[in-house]
């Protein structure tokens, strides 16, 4: 049994202890925020993009680092999973990529708008959460045992766009299903074809209806018939 005055120092001696313990975590916390929160990288843009996602309630659908509603997808990181590219043609047109599923509305921004935007998300994809949100375990296989070859330039429109959805010897995102040799199954007019309206094609597919010009199309087009 303690006496009174150990007793006493006991309780002084532990609150001085851990007010110590939680003041240096606290001060060390505050030393790490402007690295793990990408404070240098806090520009106009990025300012000018919050104030869009605030202004138009992003939030009443969207979560960012664990706040928001559920009802969409997360988007902390969705620049490094979707890539900034599809970002920008999906904000200018939902239903058109989507038609008939996405119930996101089109909030007709110009593209500077888009642009700042863009730069927001990015900036908040860049904290360092610790890992979170997860990533999914998945592994994304290739659809053949075979390498596949590459003969041909890749087009920067699939970097830019179709592997946030489709992956090529295991590179590439797991929406779509992987490429690997697609272009022994298709050939070039049926690509064509498919990359001006997959609905046209077959009707209730998740592929979206991507605004792609003409010749970026060709170039498509190309490039998968040449993987075999």
């Amino acid at each position: 049994m303690l006496s009174k005055s150990q007793a006493k120092m006991f309780f002084l001696g532990g609150t001085f202890l851990f007010s110590a313990i939680f003041l240096g975590l606290t001060i060390d916390t505050h030393r790490q925020m402007p690295e793990r929160t990408n404070t240098h990288e806090l520009t106009e843009e990025v300012i000018k993009g919050k104030k869009i996602w605030e202004d138009n309630n992003c939030m009443g659908c969207h979560t960012l680092l664990g706040e928001g509603a559920y009802y969409a997808p997360d988007l902390t990181k969705v620049v490094e999973r979707r890539g900034e590219e599809w970002i920008r043609m999906f904000i200018k047109d939902p239903e058109a990529m989507f038609p008939n599923e996405r119930k996101m509305p089109k909030y007709n921004f110009s593209e500077e708008e888009i642009t700042y935007l863009i730069a927001f998300l990015k900036w908040v994809g860049k904290i360092d959460t610790n890992g979170w949100p997860p990533k999914p375990d998945i592994v994304v296989q290739s659809s053949s045992n075979k390498k596949t070859e590459i003969s041909v330039k890749i087009p920067d429109k699939f970097n830019q766009v179709c592997k946030a959805c489709h992956s090529i010897g295991g590179d590439g995102g797991n929406v779509g299903p992987a490429l690997d040799q697609v272009g022994s199954k298709y050939d070039k007019e049926y690509l064509i074809n498919w990359l001006k309206d997959p609905q046209a094609i077959k009707p209730g597919t998740t592929m979206p209806r991507l605004p792609l010009t003409d010749q970026e199309i060709e170039e498509l087009a190309s490039f998968l018939s040449n993987l075999k």
